[in-house]
């Protein structure tokens, strides 16, 4: 018999440990904003038994090899907010920081709709208002504007008119599994937003979501396959604007 274990997965073992050193104050504390105070990094082998052995001040060979594989980390967490090519025309803003997210809009347009049995709408297609997208790699909050034209940090904002919209725009995307992967790139990872939004199937209301002014069932009865722009007057203005969405 042959032992085939190790080509189930990779195996990660232990090879570098560092301890950081921060100068202690006269009080007795440490303070880690005062750039005055001398840090020393020390670096540890680690043997084969799992201990750290060879402990020595941290190379500046190490310190390039360290560099390296925390920006590989950033870039690898962000990846999905680098475009293929040219940013598409569509993006607003993108954050690059921590977790980062993406803004975007869609102009006014005709999608597939779903809904579930006990709303008493047909699924089919309908027409659909402009929508301002915001998104991470796990989260979404979608909002409606009005007219076709590219919004500004001044546009007016108002309800996504929709079911499973919680009131500050976040989607509850139920059973819906995100799968944002390495090899995402900005135009997929709208796309995919995109499709997860309108592929699943709207079931409920949430206090103070998806509020429209009338009544958001007839809404929907009456725009799907109706093949009639979206009624616009049914939109209901929201209270955060597009400066709130960026901190």
């Amino acid at each position: 018999m042959t032992n085939i274990s190790d080509t189930f997965s990779d195996q990660y073992r232990p090879y570098k440990a560092l301890l950081i050193y921060q100068c202690a104050k006269e009080s007795g504390g440490y303070s880690h904003s005062d750039n005055t105070c001398a840090v020393y990094v020390e670096s540890y082998d680690i043997g084969k038994q799992g201990n750290p052995i060879n402990p020595h001040p941290l190379t500046i060979p190490e310190s390039i090899t360290l560099a390296g594989l925390l920006q590989s980390s950033s870039e690898l967490q962000n990846g999905f907010l680098r475009a293929k090519g040219i940013i598409p025309g569509n993006v607003l803003y993108l954050d690059m920081q921590n977790s980062g997210y993406a803004l975007w809009y869609t102009p006014p347009q005709e999608r597939s709709l779903f809904f579930v049995e006990n709303l008493n709408i047909s699924c089919g297609k309908a027409f659909v208002p402009a929508m301002l997208w915001k998104a991470s790699r796990d989260r979404l909050q979608v909002f409606a504007l009005k007219g076709k034209r590219k919004p500004t940090i001044t546009t007016k904002l108002y309800h996504a008119p929709y079911f499973n919209i919680y009131a500050d725009g976040a989607v509850c995307m139920g059973t819906v599994s995100i799968r944002i992967d390495r090899s995402t790139r900005l135009e997929d990872f709208m796309a995919q937003w995109e499709k997860y939004f309108f592929g699943s199937y709207f079931s409920h209301g949430l206090a103070g979501g998806g509020l429209t002014e009338t009544n958001i069932v007839q809404l929907w009865q009456q725009q799907v396959d109706s093949g009639k722009p979206f009624q616009e007057a049914a939109l209901t203005p929201h209270t955060l604007t597009f400066k709130s969405l960026i901190p």
